[in-house]
């Protein structure tokens, strides 16, 4: 058996975690630069707020009512669903996180006789197992979340569906035998079937299929005829009840992709290149934390456009590394490299990414024959480790590279700061204190973020005050 553990209405709930006042209010959160609506809380969602409606305009369409807005906190919402898994990691037999909200959890036998009071598979137990885990999290942390259970982990995703959906389950749905299985494939929407895309979902709508057990009728044969594509022929597999969607696939992702839109447009390199910097060591972390590393770093550019007022410009390259790496500092010079192939003066640039592929274990690695510092290789790896403690345990962008730093209004900050005195050099205390300070933006405030939250979680200064 499987289950899969989902914070519901992941984003607005961590907010309400230290906004208890918003309990059974209107709560909507937005993308990077308070662009458009990504979460909602259900009361949002019975009010008929739509996701990816654009922030300025829920004032015209709900002008009478009161919304509460706040700015994405990706620093707090992995903070507190970094909790939740921690729970999950202590009441399950085995687990492995999905997404920043789901995971998934397996039970083997063992697992199921030791928790069942007959002393035999009862299944039964599992779903006291999963409502004690909801109340355990909700108290704990202060997080709902909703757990579906079934044989197959696409079976367990349609159950959470309607775990959240019917109070009466009590945060917990299970598919355990072949007449539930077949009322909740007929109950389940095609489009909404976990792997199934809007593309394939369109197909076999337009090929008679409106739910997934009219999907799952279907012979095999006719599924890989019609597709010739291997997620959909799994999803097929898992609907009828065989497990085939391997646990490795999911715990480890095989491309990582970072990218913003800017809050203006972009003309110059070096601003575009601070961008691209933030973006690539971001990359480099995700590497780190699931253990792997990468051997080709991509990098895309392009202008906005909805301006056809203005030259438009699109481009991609990547460069392949001779040793695959997880190195901050060796994959945001690599991206810095291709961008200065991709960039073009005379654009006005809207957006940004950076794609690390290749990705492969961090261990063994391939060395370079010709080119290779066994002590520098270790003495980056000891770097990346402890400056990832550090921003852990101070909050994230603590310990930065110059390269990441953008440079302020009045235009000091950067590492290449011209001192307003000449001597910079001097060693007299006089001059020391006729120095400027230097303090460069970083990254979580270049966002436009108007509405945003404070992180009690993860920073000292924002550590709530007890009257």
């Amino acid at each position: 058996m499987y289950g899969i553990v989902d914070c519901d209405n992941c984003y607005v709930s961590c907010e309400r975690v230290f906004r208890p006042d918003l309990k059974d209010k209107p709560v909507v959160v937005l993308s990077n630069n308070d662009g458009c609506v990504v979460a909602r809380s259900n009361e949002a969602k019975k009010m008929g707020i739509k996701a990816g409606t654009p922030y300025f305009q829920l004032a015209q369409q709900f002008p009478n009512d009161k919304i509460a807005v706040f700015s994405s906190n990706y620093e707090l919402y992995g903070e507190l669903t970094g909790r939740v898994m921690e729970i999950i990691k202590l009441e399950a037999p085995a687990y492995f996180r999905y997404s920043i909200d789901e995971c998934f959890v397996y039970f083997n036998s063992q697992f199921i006789i030791h928790n069942s009071r007959l002393g035999e598979a009862d299944y039964s137990e599992l779903k006291l197992w999963g409502e004690n885990l909801h109340k355990r999290i909700k108290k704990s942390v202060g997080m709902p979340v909703s757990i579906g259970l079934g044989p197959t982990k696409t079976l367990a995703k349609l159950a959470s569906h309607f775990a959240k959906k019917y109070p009466g389950y009590r945060h917990c749905c299970m598919i355990d035998t072949e007449e539930k299985r077949v009322k909740a494939l007929k109950l389940y929407p095609i489009e909404d079937v976990w792997g199934i895309g809007r593309r394939y979902a369109a197909k076999l709508q337009a090929l008679g299929v409106q739910n997934a057990y009219d999907f799952a009728q279907h012979h095999g044969d006719w599924v890989k005829a019609t597709f010739n594509n291997i997620v959909i022929y799994r999803t097929w597999q898992e609907l009828n009840g065989t497990d085939a969607v391997p646990n490795e696939e999911m715990a480890k992702k095989k491309s990582i992709c970072t990218s913003r839109s800017f809050p203006g447009m972009i003309s110059d390199l070096d601003t575009l290149k601070t961008h691209v910097s933030n973006y690539a060591a971001r990359c480099a972390e995700k590497l780190r934390a699931q253990n792997t590393v990468a051997s080709i770093i991509g990098v895309f550019v392009n202008t906005n456009f909805f301006r056809e007022d203005l030259p438009q410009y699109w481009n991609f390259q990547e460069k392949r590394l001779i040793v695959p790496t997880s190195s901050t500092i060796d994959i945001v010079k690599a991206a810095n490299e291709v961008l200065e192939k991709v960039f073009i003066q005379g654009y006005q640039y809207k957006k940004a990414g950076v794609i690390v592929m290749g990705i492969g274990p961090k261990s063994p690695v391939q060395m370079d024959l010709f080119d290779y510092n066994a002590e520098q290789f270790e003495k980056m790896k000891r770097l990346d480790k402890v400056i990832d403690h550090i921003n852990k345990v101070n909050g994230s962008e603590t310990v930065v590279l110059g390269s990441q730093q953008y440079t302020q209004k009045d235009g000091k900050g950067k590492v290449a700061i011209e001192r307003e005195q000449s001597g910079a050099c001097s060693n007299s205390a006089e001059h020391k204190q006729a120095r400027p300070k230097v303090k460069a933006e970083v990254f979580a405030n270049a966002i436009k973020h108007d509405f945003r939250s404070k992180n009690p979680t993860t920073r000292w200064s924002d550590i709530i005050l007890l009257k």
